[in-house]
C-alpha cells in the first residue's frame, strides 16, 4: 500500500495558488524545498544570528509579531528537528503570554546586511525562565525580494532611556509618523484548525517597499500592496483561513517597537492596482489593539541601499499622481527638460519630468505627443518614449531629421538647436498600441533600422527590469541596423542590459558601412542591411514575437521575409513612421461600412457646415481645408493627437489604425464619412457633425 503524500500547503495557501494558476508547480516546488527539518546551513545561519523574528497566538486567537534578541550564538540547534532560543521578549510583548507547551511559533530568520533569509515554524516542546525550544514542523528558505540594505550596530543597554510600554486601540500620531516613513515590517499570520499538519501554525514574513508603501486611510486602517514573490502564499493563505494579522514596526534609530494586531482583507480587483507599481493585488489592515515598546531595543540600524526590487515598485504618493495622470490623460501638461544627452551624430535624447503631482504610466513602446510654437506656429509631433515604465524619468530620443532636399526638420531641429536644460514643453501623456508583453511565454525579436530602436531599447531595458522584479525572462533577441558606429545610438547601454541579463538578451548590430577600425563580433556583427539570411540565423522556428521599426521600406521588406520565414501574421508587430502603413498578406483592417460617396459635415463648434466629397479626402484635410486648425501629430492614425468627439453620423477608415478609441470619438486623419441608411425609405445623403 502505497503512503499518502502530504501536501506542505494547507487549503488556504492551496486555493490561492489555483487562483493564480500555479498550483500544480507550487506542489512539485514544495515537495522538494519545504522540509520537516533544518539543513545544516541553516542551523548555522540561525546560530550567528543576534535576533530573529516571531510570530504567534495569543489566547483569543490574535496573531502578534516580535522580536527575539541577544548575542549572536544565543539560538543552537542539537539537532536539525530542534532548536534553542535563548532569550525572553521584552517587556510588554504579547510574547510573554504564549510561551507555553505545545503553542505553534513562527519564526524568520533575517540578516539585513546581507539581505539572506530564512523561515521556519514549530511547536514549543521545552519552555524556561530564560530559554524555549522548537520542534520544527517546516522549514524553507526565501529569497532576498525587497529586503533593504541595513547596517547594524549594538549600543550599550544601560545608556537607554527607561522603558515604556503603552496600549493603543487608534493609531497615535508618533505611530502614523513611523508607519508613514517605514521600508520594512514584518506580519504575522495564523492558522490553526485542530489537525496538527505541519502546514498550519503560525508564520512571520517581511514585507518591504519604498517609503509610504503603507497608505494610512484613517485611524485604524492601513491599506497595503502586496509584491510577486515566492508563490507560496504562506501569509495570504493564512489570511483567506483566518482573516486576522499581527504587524511589527521597527524604528530603526531609536529602538522602538509598534506591534498590532487586527483584521485583514485581501482586495484581489482594487482598482487602485493598477496605479501602484509592483502591486499583484492589496490588503487592508484594521487595528485591533496594539502597544508602543518604547526604549526596548539594543540595537540600531543604518540603511545602506533599497533593494533592486524595491525600486521597480511605487508608493502611493505616485501612485495617487499616476491615477491623476489618466484623467488627464488627454490635456497638454508643461513637462521640464532635466537632461540632453547626445546618443550618436544625429540623434539626442531628452530627458522630462512631468508635473510634480502627475505620474504617467505607460507600455514600453509607447510615444509622448509634444506640442511647441516654433516661428509663431504651433508644431505637434510624436516620439516614443526610450525610457521604461520602471525608470525614474521619461526620456525620448530625436533624430535630426533633413528632408531631401537637405531642409532642416522643423521640429526635430528646434529640438536639437534651440531646447535646454530647465525648459519647458507641452506635452500629452503616452498613447500608442506598439506594446511589448514581458509575459509573453514566447521568446521574442525586435527589429529596428536607425531611429526605430528607441521603442526598442525602452523594451528591452523593461524585460530587464520585469526579469529582476518577477526572477524570470523569456530571450530576447535585438537586431539593429544603422549605417555605422557614428550613426548608431544606445550600443553601451544595450550591451550593459544584455551583459546583466544572464544571457538572456542578445543583441545582434548590422552596420551598412562600417568603419574600418571595427572589429566584426565585438563592435559589430553583421556587415550590411538586415537581410533574410540574418533573420534566418536568428528565427529559426515560428514561435516568436517580432516587432519592427523603422522606415516603411525596412519594415516592409523585414516583414516580408519574416512572412517567407514562416512567421504568423498575428505575431508580427510592427510601427511605422509617418503616414506609410505596412501592407500585410491578410488584411486586418476592419471596414464595417462603404465610404460614402458625399456627406454633409458640419463642424459644431466652428458653425461649418460643408458638402464633402470623396475627392476631399479625410476629415482632417478636409478641415484645413476650410481654415480650420486642428491638432495633429502623425497623421496616420496612430499618436491620437487629432482624436475629437464624433456628435452624430457614421465614420470608416482608410487604413488600420492602433489608437484605441471611444465609441463617440474619431481620429480626423484617418476617418471619412461612411455611406449608410438615414431611415428605411430614403438613402439620405450621409451627414456627420464634428465637435470642432
Amino acid at each position: 500500500m502505497s503512503e499518502t503524500i502530504v501536501s506542505p500547503f494547507h487549503p488556504g495557501e492551496q486555493k490561492i495558488q489555483h487562483r493564480l494558476g500555479v498550483r500544480d508547480k507550487m506542489e512539485r516546488f514544495g515537495q522538494q524545498v519545504i522540509r520537516d527539518y533544518m539543513p545544516d546551513q541553516h542551523r548555522e545561519f540561525y546560530a550567528q544570528l543576534p535576533f530573529v523574528f516571531v510570530a504567534h497566538a495569543d489566547q483569543h486567537g490574535w496573531p502578534w509579531a516580535s522580536i527575539l534578541f541577544n548575542q549572536p550564538g544565543f539560538i543552537d540547534s542539537p539537532d536539525n528537528k530542534h532548536i534553542h532560543i535563548n532569550t525572553i521578549p521584552v517587556p510588554g510583548d504579547p510574547l510573554i503570554n504564549s510561551l507555553k507547551l505545545g503553542n505553534r511559533l513562527g519564526i524568520l530568520g533575517i540578516e539585513l546586511e546581507t539581505r539572506r533569509r530564512n523561515r521556519l515554524s514549530g511547536h514549543i516542546s521545552n519552555v524556561s525562565e530564560n530559554s524555549i525550544e522548537l520542534c520544527i514542523n517546516q522549514a524553507f528558505g526565501n529569497c532576498p525580494q525587497y529586503i533593504q540594505t541595513r547596517e547594524l550596530h549594538s549600543i550599550d543597554p544601560m545608556s537607554m532611556p527607561p522603558k515604556i510600554a503603552e496600549k493603543l486601540t487608534l493609531l497615535d500620531q508618533q505611530a502614523i509618523d513611523l508607519i508613514s516613513n517605514s521600508d520594512t515590517f514584518f506580519v504575522a499570520s495564523y492558522v490553526a484548525t485542530g489537525s496538527n499538519k505541519p502546514s498550519e501554525g503560525a508564520d512571520v514574513s517581511h514585507r518591504g517597499g519604498k517609503p509610504g508603501f503603507i497608505r494610512i486611510d484613517d485611524t485604524q486602517t492601513l491599506t497595503i500592496p502586496d509584491y510577486l514573490g515566492n508563490f507560496h502564499f504562506n501569509t495570504l493563505g493564512n489570511f483567506l483561513e483566518n482573516p486576522k494579522a499581527g504587524l511589527l514596526f521597527i524604528d530603526f534609530n531609536r529602538g522602538h517597537l509598534l506591534t498590532m494586531t487586527g483584521t485583514v482583507e485581501i482586495l484581489w480587483d482594487s482598482p487602485d492596482i493598477e496605479f501602484f507599481s509592483g502591486a499583484e493585488r492589496l490588503w487592508t489592515f484594521r487595528i485591533d489593539h496594539a502597544h508602543w515598546l518604547k526604549n526596548v531595543l539594543p540595537l540600531r540600524w543604518k540603511l545602506q541601499q533599497y533593494s533592486p526590487n524595491t525600486l521597480l515598485t511605487g508608493n502611493w504618493i505616485e501612485a495617487g499622481a499616476a491615477k491623476k495622470a489618466v484623467t488627464l490623460r488627454n490635456t497638454w501638461q508643461p513637462y521640464q527638460v532635466t537632461k540632453i544627452v547626445r546618443e550618436s551624430s544625429l540623434i539626442k535624447s531628452f530627458y522630462l519630468n512631468p508635473p510634480l503631482d502627475q505620474k504617467p504610466h505607460f507600455q514600453p513602446g509607447q510615444f509622448l505627443t509634444l506640442k511647441i510654437k516654433i516661428n509663431g506656429k504651433e508644431q505637434i509631433r510624436t516620439y516614443t518614449v526610450s525610457s521604461a515604465p520602471g525608470d525614474s524619468y521619461f526620456r525620448i530620443s530625436v533624430k535630426h531629421e533633413h528632408a531631401k532636399s537637405n531642409t532642416p526638420g522643423v521640429f526635430s531641429s528646434y529640438l536639437h538647436q534651440h531646447i535646454s536644460v530647465g525648459d519647458n514643453i507641452n506635452v500629452k501623456a503616452p498613447t500608442g498600441a506598439f506594446t511589448y508583453d514581458a509575459t509573453s511565454q514566447r521568446p521574442s525579436v525586435l527589429i529596428s533600422a536607425g531611429i526605430g530602436i528607441t521603442p526598442m531599447i525602452a523594451m528591452a531595458r523593461h524585460a530587464l527590469q520585469e526579469a529582476v522584479r518577477t526572477r524570470t525572462i523569456q530571450p530576447l533577441t535585438l537586431i539593429c541596423s544603422a549605417r555605422n558606429s557614428d550613426q548608431r545610438a544606445f550600443f553601451s547601454e544595450l550591451n550593459e542590459i544584455a551583459n546583466n541579463s544572464a544571457g538572456q538578451i542578445r543583441i545582434v548590430w548590422a552596420l551598412s558601412q562600417p568603419e574600418p577600425h571595427l572589429k566584426m563580433g565585438v563592435d559589430y556583427h553583421h556587415n550590411g542591411r538586415i537581410c533574410k539570411q540574418l533573420l534566418q540565423s536568428v528565427i529559426q522556428t515560428d514561435a516568436y514575437d517580432v516587432y519592427l521599426c523603422g522606415p516603411n521600406d525596412f519594415m516592409q521588406s523585414q516583414y516580408n521575409s519574416l512572412r517567407e520565414l514562416g512567421c504568423s501574421n498575428t505575431h508580427i508587430f510592427a510601427e511605422a513612421f509617418g503616414p506609410a502603413t505596412l501592407i500585410r498578406d491578410e488584411d486586418t483592417t476592419v471596414k464595417t461600412l462603404p465610404i460614402a460617396e458625399e456627406a454633409i459635415i458640419t463642424f459644431v463648434e466652428s458653425h461649418l457646415e460643408q458638402a464633402w466629397s470623396k475627392n476631399d479626402g479625410n476629415l482632417l484635410e478636409f478641415a484645413e481645408a476650410h481654415g480650420l486648425h486642428p491638432e495633429y501629430g502623425c497623421r496616420s492614425g496612430q499618436c491620437g493627437a487629432c482624436k475629437i468627439k464624433l456628435l452624430s453620423g457614421k465614420v470608416v477608415y482608410q487604413q488600420e489604425i492602433s489608437t484605441a478609441l471611444d465609441k463617440d470619438e474619431v481620429l480626423l486623419c484617418s476617418a471619412v464619412p461612411a455611406a449608410y441608411t438615414v431611415n428605411k425609405t430614403n438613402n439620405t445623403i450621409a451627414r456627420l457633425e464634428i465637435q470642432l
